[in-house]
């Protein structure tokens, strides 16, 4: 082979060589942008952000405790329809949910001052391991304060109550079935991924967006079928 001929094959190889050099360089430098590899990084990312979430602090019921209310919250002060009063309370299905039990109360139990009504507080003033500390979540409300103690309610007031309670379809619990006892507090008693609370919740709404129905409806609460339902329910939540 001649000299010309061989400088020239060995010119071909050697710039073979180096665009396979430059390939294989120029796929670990594109690595990271292979979707398959970009894929990982939000994975970890992810967790990370689960594991933040799992340790949020929670009220007793669950839910996730508010450090304030009516500021990027999902606390805010809201009016108790037909009472002239507002409280600050979750927005969405929990609001729905404790406005008609306070309303019902307001109705049905004893007329309502603004005294007598409490709801979010900040968890620092509040036992974190008892259901006291679902005001914290906005989730639990606080009617009559000062009435904490068993026996607050005459024996017909408490007939209402427990078809109110009935009415929530065990969704919401109340303090006096507690130990210790509290009369004063009404709290959610499911969890926020709980289906029941947003089924309720929905329920309620439908009742309220019809005339005639809702609270402040005329109820007989001493129909034996209420009064069946509401029986039941307080013996399995007193027995719990």
């Amino acid at each position: 082979m001649s000299k010309e001929k061989q400088s020239g094959t060995q010119g071909v190889a050697r710039r073979t060589v180096l665009t396979h050099v430059g390939v294989v360089t120029a796929a670990f430098a594109l690595g990271p942008l292979v979707p398959g590899v970009a894929a990982a990084a939000p994975s970890t990312s992810s967790e990370a952000g689960k594991t933040a979430r799992d340790k949020a602090p929670a009220s007793a019921n669950g839910w996730p405790v508010e450090k304030e209310a009516n500021h990027v919250s999902t606390v805010w002060t809201r009016p108790v329809p037909g009472t002239g009063l507002s409280i600050d309370i979750r927005i969405g299905d929990v609001e729905a949910i404790l406005l008609h039990v306070i309303r019902r109360y307001h109705y049905e139990v004893e007329r309502l001052h603004h005294a007598d009504l409490a709801g979010w507080q900040r968890i620092e003033d509040l036992d974190s391991d008892a259901p006291e500390s679902n005001r914290a979540s906005g989730t639990a409300v606080r009617i009559r304060p000062g009435a904490a103690a068993g026996g607050s309610l005459f024996p017909l007031q408490e007939v209402v109550l427990r078809d109110i309670l009935a009415d929530c379809e065990g969704v919401v619990r109340w303090g006096g079935d507690d130990s210790p006892v509290d009369e004063s507090l009404f709290y959610v008693d499911r969890g926020p991924a709980d289906p029941h609370v947003r089924k309720l919740a929905d329920t309620l709404r439908e009742g309220e967006a019809r005339p005639g129905q809702g609270a402040g409806k005329s109820v007989n609460v001493m129909a034996e079928a209420r009064r069946t339902r509401a029986n039941d329910l307080a013996r399995k939540q007193r027995g719990r």
